[in-house]
């Protein structure tokens, strides 16, 4: 999720286990320590370009590193917080709100290290949006009338909202994956692996991804309430096998950058359409019927010991706005 959602969340964690008197403080602690966790963000290696991605959800989100992320917040917080709480509460309070972190990051669809020594898997559940101004909105309204009334009610009203909203997500996963299979079977495909989530700020629009006979295919599915949903056929595009295509190169560092991405990728590797040194990760996008990656990796093998170079290809232009809320609004 974004910073202010991480905090707001932590803010009413921390709020849940506070007294009347000092929720305001309380409020401020968890919204300061949620945060922390995405400073892992800030991490980089000026030598290795991807050491960030791999960083970024890591160590700092996971359920162990929990205990040690509240020490931290509870160390920098300690010189302003401690007219108002003893340490031992500070911590405690810290403690809730860090633990948020990691298990709101894992309701999105980037993936994060829950597991974290025991497995490097990334647990990413799809049922939010990293941004979802609707969910985030809302719980800051309501987390603003228990500030401003001291009220405690408000704080279990925003956790109901919270679950509401979280378990909604879950039922138009669903939804959505029953759509996307329904596709697969109309054309006959035969699905190898397959990645549905929602569209950026909303959980009406949907892209799905799939690979079929080493080629990746996406739509746009838009979910209704009255009607069945409303398919957007999208691009597609094969699948690069690293270990296929780069063997020559098997010893050297771009090598290990391409394989490194790949396994970030989660197999989702393509080439990017229109930049023909460019590997890109299918399941993100734009638009979702696009095959036009949201990032991707430089490729230069006339130069195997250096590193690939990471690249963002965000274009928002006015013609992506319009086709991508053309689709949110199920428009023909």
């Amino acid at each position: 999720m974004d910073p202010i959602t991480h905090g707001l969340v932590g803010s009413a964690a921390a709020q849940s286990l506070a007294d009347k008197k000092n929720m305001r403080p309380a409020a401020f602690t968890g919204f300061i320590s949620a945060m922390l966790a995405d400073l892992d963000y800030f991490i980089h290696l000026p030598s290795d370009p991807l050491f960030n991605i791999e960083i970024h959800r890591h160590f700092t989100h996971s359920l162990i590193f929990i205990p040690v992320g509240a020490l931290i917040a509870s160390g920098l917080l300690w010189w302003i917080m401690r007219r108002y709480f003893s340490f031992g509460k500070l911590y405690l309070f810290s403690l809730i709100s860090y633990a948020t972190a990691g298990i709101l990051d894992t309701f999105t669809s980037y993936g994060t290290m829950l597991l974290w020594p025991f497995t490097d898997t990334r647990f990413a559940w799809n049922m939010i949006s990293v941004v979802d101004p609707i969910f985030t909105v809302l719980i800051a309204l309501i987390l603003f009338g228990a500030l401003y009334f001291r009220h405690k009610p408000y704080i279990w009203i925003s956790w109901m909202w919270i679950v509401i909203y979280l378990t909604f997500g879950l039922i138009q996963r669903e939804r959505a994956t029953a759509a996307a299979l329904e596709i697969t079977q109309v054309r006959g495909h035969q699905v190898e692996k397959m990645d549905v989530k929602p569209t950026i700020g909303n959980l009406l629009l949907w892209r799905n991804t799939y690979e079929h006979a080493d080629t990746f295919y996406t739509d746009g599915i838009r979910l209704r309430f009255f009607e069945g949903p409303k398919i957007y056929p999208g691009e597609s595009a094969e699948r690069v096998f690293p270990e296929e295509k780069y063997d020559d190169y098997m010893a050297s560092i771009q090598y290990y950058d391409i394989m490194r991405f790949d396994r970030l990728s989660e197999g989702y590797l393509i080439q990017h359409p229109h930049k023909s040194d460019v590997l890109g990760d299918a399941r993100y996008s734009m638009l979702p019927v696009s095959m036009t990656p949201l990032w991707g990796i430089r490729v230069d093998m006339d130069q195997p010991k250096e590193h690939v170079t990471f690249h963002y290809f965000r274009d928002s232009s006015p013609e992506i706005r319009e086709e991508f809320i053309k689709m949110l609004m199920a428009r023909d």
